[in-house]
């Protein structure tokens, strides 16, 4: 853990935010598809929290932010480069980590304000801490898709019966989603298709390297990988638009924002302050792939080569208040009724989402 302390920003004017707010939609809906295939959706752009300006400066607060290596990081890239050179709206302290376990002690105990998470974490989190951790904002929407080499075969997810399937989460995320999308398309994932679970995605695409075919299920920005490394890879498959078509159009959601309530009472105008850092961030890396792929390699996220690619299909967004709560709410009744310990033994309360 690498841990990056910015100068004192004495920036910051305060901002009112209507009780709490978490505001500013926008939506990298990148998860699109590789060079043949188009997105299915443009990203939404972000757009900065509701906030008004207030009479005084507001004294100056650290955050302690922290994120995944990955799409969930990568919308913060812009965020860690102003707060190096002093331009953010808040003190920001940041750290980046390889692993979810690594993480959570460190927003249970309060090490870290606010973190970037996948959704079903931040789902545990709050069941673990009777509501210590609550959940202000979607960052990244849907990042799996299916490639196949070629792309001859694979033109519908009904068309994968009776062919296998390399991929990584078993008995986590992508495997209740995979089977929830299969059974609403006819298919059974234990008799109509063989998947080949790997414990990593760097094995899966080491994989596809060596045989030279197969299909796959991969998260970005593993997919751009394969198909940098072999054009004949290519995206025939966008689970977003996939759930989408089954969901009622409420999008994917992978990664989000958490907050340490004790943090969050205490510290609300940073908090607003954050969030539009935050949508200017994400709406930074939508708009501006080469800039903030170089701003990625540089912060150690991934290379800045399949950054650039990546982006448009990494889904980098911000979701607020009801858009956030209709999308979570829909993805977390299906990882809990494939698997309750999913999302902490059962759904979060209304109080979950702070809007």
């Amino acid at each position: 853990m690498k841990i990056q302390k910015l100068t004192a920003l004495a920036l910051a004017l305060a901002l009112l935010f209507a009780l709490a707010a978490c505001g500013a939609p926008a939506a990298e809906a990148p998860a699109a598809t590789d060079a043949p295939v188009e997105a299915t959706e443009a990203p939404a752009e972000p757009t900065a929290a509701p906030v008004a300006a207030a009479e005084e400066a507001a004294e100056a607060v650290t955050v302690r932010l922290a994120a995944l290596t990955g799409p969930t990081a990568m919308g913060m890239a812009k965020i860690f480069s102003d707060a190096d050179a002093g331009t953010a709206a808040n003190d920001y302290e940041y750290a980046l980590y390889g692993a979810a376990d690594e993480l959570t002690p460190q927003l249970l105990q309060g090490g870290v304000d606010i973190a970037a998470v996948p959704l079903n974490l931040a789902s545990v989190l709050y069941n673990k801490t009777s509501g210590g951790v609550k959940l202000c904002a979607v960052g990244v929407l849907g990042v799996l898709y299916i490639t196949e080499f070629n792309g001859e075969t694979v033109q519908s997810l009904a068309d994968l019966k009776g062919k296998t399937v390399y991929a990584t989460g078993k008995g986590s995320t992508p495997e209740y989603f995979l089977r929830y999308l299969l059974a609403e398309n006819g298919l059974d994932l234990d008799t109509d298709v063989t998947v080949e679970w790997k414990s990593e995605p760097s094995e899966v695409v080491a994989l596809l390297k060596a045989e030279n075919g197969g299909i796959a299920m991969l998260p970005q920005p593993y997919v751009t990988v394969v198909t940098t490394q072999n054009p004949a890879y290519s995206i025939v498959l966008d689970m977003n638009a996939e759930w989408e078509k089954v969901s009622g159009g409420t999008p994917i959601v992978t990664g989000v924002v958490a907050v340490n309530l004790e943090f969050y009472n205490a510290n609300k105008e940073a908090f607003a302050l954050f969030l539009a850092d935050y949508a200017e961030s994400a709406k930074f890396a939508n708009e501006n792939p080469e800039e903030a792929a170089d701003l990625i390699e540089k912060y150690g996220i991934i290379k800045a080569a399949v950054a650039k690619k990546a982006i448009p299909y990494c889904n980098i967004t911000l979701l607020t208040g009801d858009e956030m709560q209709q999308a979570v709410s829909a993805y977390l009744g299906v990882l809990a009724e494939a698997n309750p310990t999913a999302v902490g033994g059962k759904l979060p309360n209304e109080d979950f989402y702070i809007k």
